[in-house]
């Protein structure tokens, strides 16, 4: 684990695996510091259709293969 032990959802732990913060995905989506550090964190919260989409056309530019459900149950 990253930092201080903190627990991480899947998309927590394929941004780790990346060497990708959580500033980058911030900046990127331009979504809210608080629904990326829920989405990396949180293994209860689920994003909005909007913000899922966002995150994941984000994510393609590292990975094009990355789909939303390695990271949330739809």
């Amino acid at each position: 684990m990253f930092g201080l032990e903190k627990p991480r959802t899947p998309l927590g732990k394929w941004i780790d695996r990346r060497g990708i913060k959580q500033e980058w995905l911030i900046n990127k989506t331009k979504l809210g510091r608080n629904t990326i550090t829920w989405a990396c964190g949180n293994g209860d919260y689920m994003p909005s259709g909007k913000s899922m989409q966002k995150i994941i056309k984000t994510l393609k530019e590292v990975d094009p293969s990355v789909r939303a459900d390695q990271f949330w149950d739809l």
